[in-house]
C-alpha cells in the first residue's frame, strides 16, 4: 500500500487501520472504517480515497471512481491522497488519470523535486514522449541532477523510435538528443555508465558509427564496465558496421588469445577473414596491420592460429576446452563451402569428431556440439562413424539379454550420446519394424539400468538416463506413424508415464504426454500436465498454443475456459509490468533496455497466440452462457464486443511460438522446415480469420435482435436495425470469401503434413471437412433474408419467403451432415487392442458450435417472424377470414424448428450410448496383442488408458449438458 508517512502524524496514525485492511484483503472492513472516520473528520481527503479503494476491489467501480473524481477535483497536494489515488487508478487501468494530478500538484508547489519526478514517471506510463522531455527539463532546472538531464535526453529518443515518419527522427528528435548529450561532454559533466551508454545509442541509432567508435575507444569508454567485455563487444559491432575487417579480424584474434572458449570471437574470426581473402587484403609494408594489431588474412594463417590454439589445449594437464577443437570443425566447414582443397590440411572430420568425443563424450553438451558438423561426414560413414564411437564407450560385459551396460554417469553419457548422434544420422529411422521394436527393448534396459544412479536425486532433479526414456518413446512414435499400430502409442504412453512417476519434473516427458493425450483427443490429463509445467511470463505466449489449440476442440468447455485464462492473464498484465519496467529503468539509467522493453511489449500486444485466445475465449464464453436471444444481447454488451471494429493487428501480427519446445534427434530432412513454419503461420492467421469474422458476425446479429417491446421504438429501429444490415452482408461477404480461401489453401496443403514434433494444425480442415463452416454461414445469410423480409412485408415477398423456408430445410440437412460425422465409439476393443476415433469427439464440438449459431439465428428470425404474424392475424380478423393460406414462412419455421430438436434428441441419444459403450469396455483385460509387456509395463499403459476413457467420458457429459441447455432453447421458439 501506499507510504504512511511520519507515525507522529495524527492523521497518518487514524489511516493506518484502514491501510491494514486493504493490505490483509478485507476490503469491507476497510470501508466500514473508512466511513466512520470520515463522520468525524469530513475533510479527510485519503480517508475517502482509501475507501474508493475498498469499493473498487468489491467490484463497484462506478461509486469508487465518483469518489476518486470528488478528491482529484480539488487537486490535493498531500502525499497519502496523490498516492492512494495512483494506486486506484492503476488499479482501475486509468494512468492517464495520475498525469493530471501530477499536473495539478506541480502547479501548485512548483519547487516540489518528488512531484516533478512523480509527474515525469507519470507520462512514462502512458508513453507521452514529448512531455516527459519538457518534465525532465523542468526537473532538471529544479534540482540540476545528471539523471534528470539525460531522462530529457531518452525522452527525445523515445520520440525518434516512436515516430512514423523516419526522416523527422533523423534530422530533428536526434540531433537535438546528441546535441544535448554534447553540451554534457563539453562542459565534463557526464558521470555515470549509463550516461555513456545513451550518447553511444544516439550515435548507432544517427548511423555515426566511425563518432560511435572514437566514443568507445576515447577515455569516456572507460566508464562501460558493467558488462564483461563491453568496449570490446560494442567495438567489433561497430567494425562489421564499418566493414573494417581488418580490425575486426585482429580484435577478435586478440580477444581468443586471452579466452579460446568464446564461440562469438571464433565466429567474427572466420567471418572476417574470409572477407579479407575475397578482398585480396594485403597489410602495408610498413608498421601495425590496423589500430588492433596482427591481422590473418590467408586460409594457411587461419590454419596455423587454430591448430595453435588446439595444441595449447592438448599441453594442458587440467581438462581442455572444447572452444579450439569445434573452432576447427567449423574451419573445416566453411573451407568445404567455399570448395578450397586446404580443409584436408586440418584432418579428415570423421577422426577429429572421434577424438573430440573421446575428450568431451561425457559432457551433456557433446550431442549439440557435435550435431552441427554431422553433414561434414558423408552417407557411408555414418554406421562407421557410430560403431567407433561405440567401441569409445567403457560398458560392462553383456548381461543375459546380451546388453553391454554402463558402470557409471560418465559411461552413461557416453553412451546416451552415441544413440543421440545415431538418431541424428538417421540410423534410427532406416530400421525396419522388428528393428525398431529391438531398439526400444534395448533402450529401456538403458533406462531403467541408469535409474540406479539417480537413487539420491531429488524429486526436482532429473535422473540420468531421461534421454533414453525419451528416445524410446520418439522410436514407437515412428512405429506408429509408419505401421498405423495404435498400440505403439499406448505403449508409448505408458513409458512416458514410467518416465516421468521417476522424474516428475521432466518437462519433456510432461510436453510430449500433452501432445499425444491431446492428438488421442483427451483433453482431462493436460490440464494438470500444463499446470505442473508452471510456465511463467512468456511461456504462455510461446509455448501455451501446444495447450489452447485442443481446448474447446476436445468438448471440455470449463478447462478450455480456464486454459484461456492462464495465457490472457499474463497479456493483460504485460501492459501494466512493461511500464512498471520502463520506470525501473529510468530510475536505475539502464536507458538501452527502455527501447528493448517497448519492442517487447509491442511484440506481445501484436502476438498471433494472444489474438487467438482472445477471439476463441469470446466464442466460448458466448457458446457457454448465451442459451437464448436475450442473454446473447447481454454477453455481447458485457463483453464489449462491437462488430464494426477488427482490433486484430493483421498487417503486424507476430508468431512467437517456440515451434522447437520439444526435444527432437531427428535428421534434417524429417526436421521442421522454414516453408513448414511460414505454411503454418499461414495456416493459423487463415483460421483465426475464420473465427474472428464469425464472432464479429454473431455480435452483430445480437444487435439486430430487439424485445417484442422495443420493436416499435423509433430510436432502436434507427439506432439499432437501420444501421446493421449493411455491415451484416459486408461481414458475410467477407466470411465466404475467407472459407473459399480456406478450401483452396486445405486442397492445396491436404498432402503436406508436419512433423509430429512440430506445430500442431489448426481446426481448419476438419471444421470444413464436417460441413460446419458452411452450416453456420448459412444459417448467418439466412439472418439477413429475414431482415429483408421485415423491410419487404408479407404481402409483396412470395418468392422471398420460398426462398427463407428453402433454407430451413436446407441447415436442418446441413446440420443432419454434421450429426452422422459424429455417430460411431469414440473408443473400441478389436482382437484385444484399443483403438480411437478423436475426430468423432471433435465433430460433435462443431455440431454444438453450429446448433448454437443456428438457435441464435433461429431466436432472430422469431423476433421477426412473431410480429409479423400477430399483424396477419389482425388484418384477417378484420376482414373475417378464416380459410386464407397460412403464408410458407410461418409453416416453413415451425418444421424447422421441429427438426432441430430431433437433431438435438439424436445427438443427446447418441451421446447416452456411447457413454454407455466407453463404460462398458473391459479396459482391464488389454492385453496389446503382439507386443510383448512386462507387468510393470501394462499397470502405466493402463493408467494411460484410464485417463483417455475418462477424459472422454467427461468430454461426453459436457457436451451432452450443453445439447440440453440448446434443447430447452428450441422450445422457447414460438411464433
Amino acid at each position: 500500500m501506499a507510504a504512511r508517512g511520519h507515525v507522529q502524524d495524527p492523521n497518518d496514525r487514524r489511516l493506518r487501520p484502514i491501510y491494514d485492511y486493504l493490505d490483509n484483503g478485507n476490503n469491507k472492513m476497510a470501508i466500514q472504517q473508512a466511513d466512520k472516520l470520515l463522520k468525524k473528520h469530513k475533510d479527510l481527503h485519503c480517508a475517502k480515497v482509501l475507501k474508493a479503494i475498498g469499493l473498487q476491489r468489491t467490484g463497484r467501480q462506478d461509486e469508487a471512481f465518483t469518489l476518486a473524481q470528488e478528491v482529484a477535483t480539488l487537486e490535493p497536494t498531500d502525499d497519502n491522497s496523490l498516492q492512494a489515488l495512483t494506486i486506484l487508478y492503476r488499479e482501475m487501468h486509468r494512468p492517464e488519470l495520475v498525469t493530471k494530478l501530477y499536473e495539478a500538484a506541480v502547479r501548485k508547489v512548483p519547487s516540489s523535486e518528488e512531484y516533478h519526478s512523480h509527474l515525469f514517471m507519470a507520462y512514462a506510463r502512458v508513453g507521452e514522449y514529448k512531455k516527459m522531455q519538457q518534465a525532465g527539463m523542468a526537473l532538471y532546472k529544479i534540482v540540476p541532477k545528471n539523471p534528470y538531464y539525460f531522462w530529457s535526453v531518452m525522452s527525445l529518443v523515445m520520440q525518434a523510435i516512436s515516430a512514423q515518419d523516419d526522416k523527422l527522427s533523423q534530422t530533428m528528435f536526434l540531433p537535438l538528443a546528441e546535441r544535448m548529450v554534447e553540451k554534457m561532454v563539453k562542459e565534463e559533466k557526464i558521470e555515470a555508465e549509463a550516461e555513456v551508454q545513451l550518447y553511444f545509442m544516439i550515435l548507432e541509432r544517427l548511423g555515426k558509427y566511425v563518432e560511435a567508435l572514437e566514443l568507445i575507444r576515447g577515455p569516456l569508454g572507460e566508464k562501460l564496465t558493467s558488462e564483461l567485455q563491453s568496449r570490446e563487444n560494442k567495438c567489433m559491432k561497430l567494425y562489421r558496421r564499418l566493414e573494417r575487417w581488418p580490425d575486426c579480424n585482429a580484435l577478435s584474434r586478440k580477444l581468443l588469445l586471452k579466452n579460446p572458449d568464446d564461440w562469438q570471437f571464433y565466429l567474427s574470426y572466420f567471418d572476417s577473414l574470409f572477407h579479407l581473402i575475397d578482398q585480396a587484403w594485403t597489410p602495408p609494408e610498413e608498421g601495425e596491420h590496423c589500430a588492433e594489431g596482427e591481422v590473418h588474412h590467408s586460409t594457411a594463417q587461419a590454419i596455423g592460429f587454430v591448430e595453435e590454439r588446439v595444441t595449447v589445449e592438448e599441453a594442458k594437464e587440467s581438462r581442455p576446452l572444447r572452444g579450439p577443437y569445434l573452432a576447427r570443425l567449423e574451419l573445416i566447414q566453411r573451407l568445404r563451402e567455399r570448395g578450397s582443397p586446404e580443409e584436408h590440411q586440418l584432418g579428415e572430420p570423421v577422426e577429429l569428431m572421434i577424438q573430440f568425443f573421446v575428450k568431451f563424450g561425457d559432457k551433456l553438451c557433446c550431442i549439440t556440439d557435435l550435431k552441427i558438423f554431422l553433414d561434414l561426414l558423408t552417407p557411408d560413414q555414418h554406421i562407421q562413424f557410430v560403431n567407433r564411437l561405440t567401441e569409445a564407450v567403457p560398458l560392462g560385459a553383456p548381461g543375459e539379454d546380451g546388453i553391454a551396460l554402463p558402470g557409471d554417469t560418465r559411461a552413461l553419457q557416453r553412451h546416451l550420446c552415441v544413440a543421440q548422434l545415431s538418431r541424428s544420422l538417421g540410423l534410427h529411422h532406416a530400421l525396419d519394424t522388428d528393428a525398431k521394436q529391438g531398439l526400444i527393448r534395448e533402450l529401456k534396459v538403458h533406462y531403467r539400468h541408469g535409474l540406479q544412479f539417480g537413487k539420491s536425486c531429488l524429486k526436482t532433479e532429473l535422473q540420468f538416463s531421461d534421454m533414453y526414456c525419451l528416445m524410446a518413446a520418439h522410436v514407437y512414435i515412428d512405429l506408429w506413424t509408419d505401421t498405423g499400430d495404435e498400440g505403439m502409442l499406448w505403449q508409448c504412453l505408458g513409458l512416458l508415464e514410467e518416465g516421468l512417476s521417476h522424474s516428475p519434473s521432466n518437462a519433456q516427458f510432461k510436453l510430449l504426454l500433452l501432445l499425444l493425450f491431446c492428438r488421442l483427443g483427451a483433453f482431462e490429463p493436460v490440464v494438470d500436465l500444463y499446470s505442473s509445467l508452471d510456465a511463467k511470463h512468456v511461456q504462455h505466449d510461446t509455448i501455451g498454443y501446444l495447450l489452447t489449440r485442443y481446448a474447446e476442440s476436445l468438448g471440455q468447455f470449463a478447462a478450455a475456459s480456464q486454459s484461456c485464462n492462464f495465457s490472457l492473464r499474463f497479456f493483460h498484465s504485460n501492459q501494466k509490468d512493461t511500464s512498471e519496467y520502463i520506470i525501473q529503468a529510468y530510475k536505475y539509467g539502464a536507458f538501452e533496455k527502455i527501447p528493448e522493453f517497448i519492442s517487447f511489449r509491442s511484440r506481445l500486444n501484436n502476438s498471433l497466440h494472444f489474438a487467438q485466445v482472445r477471439t476463441e475465449r469470446m466464442l466460448l464464453d458466448l457458446l457457454l452462457e448465451a442459451d437464448i436471444s436475450s442473454p446473447l444481447e447481454e454477453s455481447v454488451k458485457s463483453m464489449g464486443l462491437c462488430p464494426e471494429e477488427d482490433d486484430i493487428p493483421w498487417e503486424n501480427l507476430r508468431d512467437n511460438r517456440d515451434l522447437t519446445v520439444l526435444v527432437s534427434w531427428n535428421p534434417k530432412d524429417r526436421q521442421l522446415s522454414e516453408e513448414q513454419r511460414q505454411q503454418s503461420l499461414e495456416e493459423e492467421a487463415l483460421w483465426l480469420k475464420v473465427r474472428s469474422l464469425t464472432l464479429r458476425l454473431v455480435s452483430c446479429l445480437s444487435t439486430l435482435i430487439h424485445p417484442p417491446s422495443q420493436r416499435n421504438s423509433e430510436k432502436t429501429t434507427e439506432n439499432g436495425v437501420a444501421a446493421k444490415p449493411s455491415l451484416l452482408q459486408t461481414l458475410l461477404s467477407q466470411l465466404e470469401a475467407t472459407l473459399n480461401q480456406a478450401a483452396q489453401y486445405t486442397e492445396k496443403h491436404s498432402e503436406q503434413q508436419y512433423p509430429f514434433l512440430g506445430p500442431p494444425s489448426t481446426r481448419m480442415t476438419q471444421a470444413l471437412a464436417s460441413g460446419s463452416c458452411q452450416c453456420q454461414l448459412s444459417a448467418l445469410q439466412l439472418s439477413a433474408h429475414i431482415q429483408e423480409l421485415e423491410a419487404t412485408g408479407l404481402d409483396e415477398s412470395a418468392e422471398l419467403q420460398t426462398q427463407i423456408s428453402n433454407c430451413f430445410k436446407s441447415l436442418v440437412a446441413q446440420l443432419q451432415g454434421i450429426v452422422d460425422k459424429c455417430k460411431g465409439d469414440l473408443m473400441e476393443m478389436t482382437d484385444s487392442q484399443c483403438r480411437t476415433h478423436p475426430s468423432q469427439l471433435e465433430n460433435l464440438v462443431f455440431f454444438v458450435e453450429t446448433i448454437s449459431i443456428v438457435l441464435w439465428v433461429s431466436s432472430h428470425c422469431s423476433s421477426i417472424l412473431r410480429p409479423l404474424k400477430s399483424s396477419l392475424q389482425k388484418k384477417k380478423k378484420k376482414k373475417k377470414e378464416t380459410s386464407a393460406a397460412v403464408p410458407v414462412v410461418f409453416s416453413g419455421f415451425v418444421e424447422f424448428v421441429e427438426g432441430l430438436q430431433g437433431l438435438i434428441s439424436q445427438v443427446v441419444e447418441n451421446i447416452r450410448s456411447q457413454e454407455s459403450s466407453l463404460t462398458a469396455l473391459k479396459l482391464g483385460a488389454l492385453c496389446l496383442q503382439g507386443h510383448a509387456q512386462s507387468e510393470e509395463d501394462l499397470t502405466f499403459t493402463k493408467t494411460a488408458v484410464d485417463k483417455v476413457q475418462a477424459s472422454y467420458l467427461r468430454s461426453l457429459q459436457e457436451v451432452s449438458e450443453l445439447l440440453k441447455k440448446r434443447a430447452d432453447t428450441v422450445k422457447s421458439l414460438k411464433i
